[in-house]
């Protein structure tokens, strides 16, 4: 733990000469889920060209090791620095809605890089957050991840414990933070409906949520505008009253969005995760990149 505090301090330039290596890895040596990477973009994209979609592949493959290296200088990065790396847009509007004495729910998907984003979420915000993730499988990166998403004083849930965090939405007002682009296991209230040109099946606890607490929706765009330079901005999705929607229709919305940011900017997607395949989740793409960042160490 000691050695990675200490290893994060330096430059993030420093970083990216580490990210160049892992990229060239990542796309010659290991082809780390190519197969995975172009089946999706095929599906995604059927009007691209071979070459646009290769295109599209080799740039997720540089946003995903500068996503690394990024997510490394996270665990010591200064306010100041991230202030410069991530910027956010209409924070206020989340934080207002608290104020006035309503939970908020921001929904987004896995774009790179949301770990900076949720960092300078907590920064920002002037009311309480609470950011919902799932397990790490490995022990001492949960403990190193957990340690750099809450250093700037928000929240963190594990999704189990969610479930009962969840009914003090309406007595202690706050933003909740979900990444609901994930493949939901069978246990989990879902909802099946085209993604991405194929049946996909969707989370629907924040469409429960908000529809049972009457509660905003936000949605977080997030693009690149450089190299470690990201930016987000937050967008009334849908509010209540919702006694007029049809189901599934904040789902619906949230989807909709989800496209459009892929398709305006479609190589800061985690097109390596098996977003179709029901027995996997975006975490456990985590914890493929973590056997791959060792693997590269020997």
């Amino acid at each position: 733990m000691l050695f990675f505090r200490l290893f994060s301090r330096l430059p993030l330039g420093i970083f990216y000469f580490f990210s160049d290596f892992l990229y060239l890895i990542a796309r010659y040596v290991a082809r780390y889920r190519k197969k995975v990477i172009d089946e999706n973009l095929l599906h995604a994209f059927p009007e691209k060209t071979a070459e646009e979609r290769k295109s599209i592949r080799n740039t997720f493959y540089r946003n995903f090791t500068d996503s690394i290296a990024e997510t490394i200088k996270s665990i010591s990065i200064s306010k100041e620095e991230l202030a410069q790396r991530f910027t956010i847009t209409n924070q206020d509007f989340l934080d207002q809605e608290v104020k006035n004495g309503k939970s908020v729910l921001l929904l987004a998907g896995h774009f790179f890089n949301w770990e900076l984003g949720l960092q300078q979420a907590a920064v920002l915000s002037q009311v309480p957050s609470e950011g919902v993730y799932l397990k790490i499988n490995s022990p001492f990166f949960g403990e190193l991840m957990y340690q750099a998403r809450t250093r700037f004083g928000n929240t963190i849930t594990e999704k189990t414990e969610f479930r009962e965090t969840v009914k003090t939405l309406n007595v202690q007002h706050r933003v909740v933070q979900l990444a609901a682009d994930q493949r939901p296991n069978r246990r989990t209230t879902r909802y099946q409906r085209p993604f991405l040109n194929r049946p996909a099946y969707f989370f629907e606890g924040a469409e429960h949520i908000a529809k049972s607490m009457d509660l905003p929706v936000y949605f977080g765009e997030i693009s690149k505008l450089g190299r470690g330079r990201y930016q987000a901005t937050y967008e009334l999705l849908t509010k209540g009253p919702y006694d007029s929607h049809s189901e599934h229709s904040i789902t619906d919305a949230f989807c909709a969005r989800l496209e459009a940011n892929i398709h305006f900017q479609p190589d800061l997607y985690l097109w390596s995760h098996k977003r179709w395949k029901r027995t996997r989740s975006a975490d456990d793409v985590l914890n493929e990149t973590i056997s791959f960042v060792e693997a590269s160490q020997h």
